[in-house]
């Protein structure tokens, strides 16, 4: 399934538990079988079913027919084999996503403008990563860093916060399809959560849960705004890529300095 990805490279922790559950056979399948063991339901209740692309009836909304029916189109090919993983892998947050995009879409229609709410929506669903980082000094300080663009200093300076006060997660399904071919410059929307020691002291899969519960609660209670993000080019996080000395966070054509309006790489989508 997919032979051209590397399972084993550190951004695909996330979601790789999701890979190993799957039987052989047809992906969407397997998602089926994974979703019904799971227990995966939208936001109305209605259990969460992979149908092909075909199902989505012509002029209905995509994330409004996941909201009225449970039923997620899924067409055979990488951008959606990522984003099923990431229903099983965070269905919470995908959930709320999909709430928020159903309600705004039953709101205001589908117009060429999105509104900021499903924008962000949108640049969390395709290109999101979350940055745990441990409340304290430390981890304000490598927010801080990050959010100044002082990449050196943050990834750098503070490497060894990685791994035990910090870690990223990645969410965002088109991210994960750009890092199937690993080039610098791929960047990620970050959302930093703070977490306190108990996130820290839990296994791999309770860090999961947490992450799941913590997220999807604070956008069911603060809704999103594209002000949350802060860009990170990925392969600059600590272990995630060879050679990474000094020298490799002053490349300004990646590790962009601050400007007034910062541009990252995106991953907008329409079905």
């Amino acid at each position: 399934m997919f032979p051209e990805i590397d399972w084993m490279r550190p951004w695909y922790d996330a979601v790789r538990p999701a890979v190993e559950g799957l039987t052989d056979g047809p992906f969407i399948e397997a998602f089926n079988a994974n979703a019904a063991r799971l227990g995966l339901v939208n936001e109305q209740g209605q259990p969460i079913r992979f149908v092909p692309q075909a199902a989505l009836p012509e002029g209905t909304a995509y994330e409004a027919f996941i909201g009225a029916t449970g039923c997620v189109p899924t067409r055979e090919n990488l951008h959606d084999f990522f984003n099923g993983l990431v229903w099983q892998t965070f269905p919470r947050i995908k959930r709320e996503l999909n709430a928020l995009q159903a309600a705004q879409i039953a709101q205001a229609g589908v117009g060429k403008s999105r509104g900021p709410a499903r924008d962000a929506a949108t640049i969390f669903d395709e290109n999101a990563a979350l940055l745990i980082v441990r409340d304290g000094a430390a981890g304000r300080a490598l927010v801080d860093d990050l959010r100044a663009h002082r990449w050196r200093e943050a990834l750098y300076d503070r490497r060894a916060l990685f791994g035990r006060d910090a870690e990223l997660w990645l969410f965002g399904h088109a991210l994960m399809e750009k890092l199937v071919a690993p080039r610098k410059a791929i960047t990620a929307h970050v959302r930093v959560v703070v977490a306190g020691d108990d996130f820290f002291a839990l296994d791999r899969a309770g860090r999961r849960d947490w992450i799941d519960a913590a997220v999807s609660n604070a956008i069911a209670a603060e809704g999103l705004s594209t002000a949350g993000f802060t860009p990170l080019p990925v392969l600059g996080v600590p272990g995630w890529w060879p050679d990474q000395n000094e020298a490799f966070y002053l490349d300004h054509t990646v590790f962009r300095p601050r400007r007034p309006a910062s541009h990252t790489e995106g991953g907008h989508h329409d079905r």
